[in-house]
């Protein structure tokens, strides 16, 4: 618990993912091109031949952007009659169809899947609720909000309040209300006001007033933060998920899934970058040793190449 709330301490967010709408940093781009009906059929053929031809599904759907996969998904249901996630779920199995699932969820609403499972799970899962809060923008965190809402009916910070407790909970919801300052300009006389708040909230007193810690750390903006030196940057705390999720005992498949998905057409460069400077080699290289199979094979799409 004290390393999740550690993470959540440091990590917060970063300008890159907060203020950077375009997928200048993302390894999966949108198709030029792009044909939904041509698609289609090539799916079609790969689910309904004998024999699903996977390839093909790793081909189409990693080579596509989130915003054209569901142009596909629209164009696959009206041509067949069926929600292309009902025949994959019914073609594919194990961590595949779940990663193919996660291609052709709209992002707000996997991540809605992600915290409801997190939330719902035998134990709370706090460590993916951190890094879905502390790396999602405003923007971001209100469509997943909406989302939770539509999909269960309640609100998300009402769920959250029930399954989490103490200064993590605190933090967790002011980060789930997606109000964070996302401007990039510094103010160096603000962040030494801050560092002296937070100095006497902590080292200066007898119990630390950590209501003034998660005020500062919840609602500044990222360079505000970096100028108080506490923040690392988003990248950096995903290679490390993604490190220790290859390192384990056993691969923790859904947090490759998640992490490669989620982050393919946001900062995945970076994340590449962040991963073989502190581990000393390629996110590419580790998630071919680590996986196998059309799986492996469709994360490597969206890593992009070795590094």
């Amino acid at each position: 618990m004290a390393n999740v709330w550690g993470d959540l301490d440091l990590l917060l967010d970063s300008p890159s993912s907060l203020t950077v709408t375009s997928t200048a940093r993302g390894t999966i781009k949108e198709k030029a091109g792009f044909k939904a009906a041509e698609d289609v059929v090539a799916l079609r053929k790969a689910i309904e031949g004998i024999g699903t031809t996977e390839k093909t599904l790793v081909e189409v759907l990693t080579g596509r952007s989130n915003a054209q996969r569901q142009l596909i998904c629209k164009a696959y249901q009206e041509a067949a009659n069926r929600t292309l996630v009902d025949d994959l779920k019914g073609d594919t199995h194990g961590d595949f169809e779940d990663l193919l699932v996660a291609l052709v969820t709209p992002p707000a609403l996997f991540d809605c899947h992600e915290v409801i499972r997190a939330i719902k799970g035998p134990g709370t899962t706090e460590e993916t609720l951190t890094e879905i809060f502390a790396s999602r923008s405003n923007k971001q965190i209100k469509a997943l909000s909406d989302a939770y809402l539509a999909e269960t009916g309640r609100s998300m910070t009402h769920d959250l309040k029930s399954e989490v407790s103490g200064d993590y909970a605190t933090t967790l919801l002011i980060l789930a209300e997606g109000k964070r300052d996302e401007s990039t300009n510094v103010d160096p006389a603000k962040a030494k006001a801050d560092a002296k708040a937070l100095y006497e909230a902590g080292e200066k007193k007898w119990g630390t007033d950590e209501s003034k810690f998660i005020d500062i750390l919840c609602h500044r903006s990222v360079p505000q933060l970096r100028q108080m030196k506490c923040v690392k940057s988003v990248p950096a705390y995903l290679a490390e998920r993604l490190f220790k999720s290859t390192k384990g005992v056993g691969t923790t498949e859904s947090v490759l899934t998640r992490i490669m998905v989620g982050r393919s057409e946001m900062d995945m460069l970076d994340i590449r970058a962040e991963f073989k400077k502190l581990f000393g080699c390629s996110l590419y290289s580790t998630i071919k040793s680590e996986t196998a199979g059309s799986y492996g094979q469709a994360l490597l799409k969206l890593c992009g190449e070795d590094d």
